[in-house]
């Protein structure tokens, strides 16, 4: 159980007297030459080698490669539809289109619904049932967090229904407003600068809203700090290569096999954000719950 203050308790805190994956470690360790079981023994009773121990520890826990996989596909089928819900809505499907993307031949078939009113034939109860069954996606992410956090997952209720509903609107617009906010700062110097610090800015605060959201602030939001500024780091270098890789490879696959192409291409894409953010805030909780000097400041101890 957790703290009444929104920190988790010391049963998810490591603890080197007691802690069962030490223990193994020590086991593996017993077994190698003296010199080298030395070595690793001195790194391991550091704070960096005992927090890499945790963190890989965690990720085999909360098993990263299924839930990556897991939250990449229901991203693919419930924040894609709310856009594509969006765009027709606005009957502009451009900034859709661009902000993910979105190979040319993709592109005519979006721009054929929006013309043909596209919003029309979604309706209100089209709508709303796009909405709800996105919130599938904000499910999948709370049992990851409780997971990653070691907390209860929060009971389903009606009245959480506006925190998965949230999540998911943050997702979509997250994928427009970045690009549209980031456009403006464009032609001031240093011209790429300022996107990326708007891009930076953006990826904290999701990163540390939507898990807060979803444990309906089970954890303290400073605690979550951690691993969101880790996922914004990592983003400066994977969102680069992620825009030279995307397009050639949307293109690439739309040629030879179609939308079936596009559709598998975009889940790779949505694979590997899903595991940078699941690692991220894996890794973020093991820098926030760890007895050092660093953990301590995080807590606020």
């Amino acid at each position: 159980m957790d703290s009444n203050d929104g920190t988790p308790s010391s049963e998810n805190q490591a603890d080197p007297a007691v802690d069962p994956v030490r223990t193994r470690v020590d086991a593996v360790l017993g077994r190698l030459p003296a010199g080298l079981q030395r070595w690793l023994g001195w790194l391991l009773d550091r704070q960096l080698g005992r927090m890499l121990l945790r963190a890989v520890a965690g990720l085999g826990r909360i098993e990263v490669f299924d839930r990556s996989m897991t939250v990449a596909a229901q991203f693919f089928t419930s924040v894609l539809p709310v856009l594509i819900l969006i765009a027709t809505l606005g009957s502009n499907s451009d900034r859709f289109a661009d902000a993910i993307e979105m190979p040319e031949q993709t592109r005519q078939v979006l721009e054929g619904v929006v013309d043909s009113g596209g919003g029309a034939a979604f309706g209100i109860v089209g709508a709303v049932f796009v909405l709800v069954s996105a919130t599938s996606l904000s499910r999948a992410l709370a049992r990851a967090f409780a997971a990653i956090w070691g907390v209860p997952r929060p009971p389903t209720r009606l009245s959480s229904a506006w925190r998965w509903l949230a999540v998911v609107l943050v997702f979509a617009l997250s994928l427009v407003l970045v690009r549209a906010a980031g456009e403006p700062l464009g032609s001031l110097p240093p011209r790429e600068l300022w996107p990326r610090v708007v891009s930076f800015a953006w990826d904290v605060a999701v990163a540390a809203f939507i898990p807060w959201a979803l444990l309906a602030g089970a954890v303290r939001a400073r605690m979550l700090m951690p691993g969101a500024l880790l996922f914004a780091l990592l983003m400066i270098t994977v969102r680069p290569a992620t825009q030279a890789w995307l397009p050639v490879a949307l293109e690439a696959s739309a040629d030879r096999y179609g939308s079936i192409g596009v559709a598998f291409t975009y889940l790779t894409w949505l694979y590997v954000a899903a595991f940078c953010f699941l690692t991220t805030a894996l890794v973020g909780q093991v820098v926030a719950t760890d007895p050092g000097l660093l953990g301590r400041r995080v807590r606020g101890n």
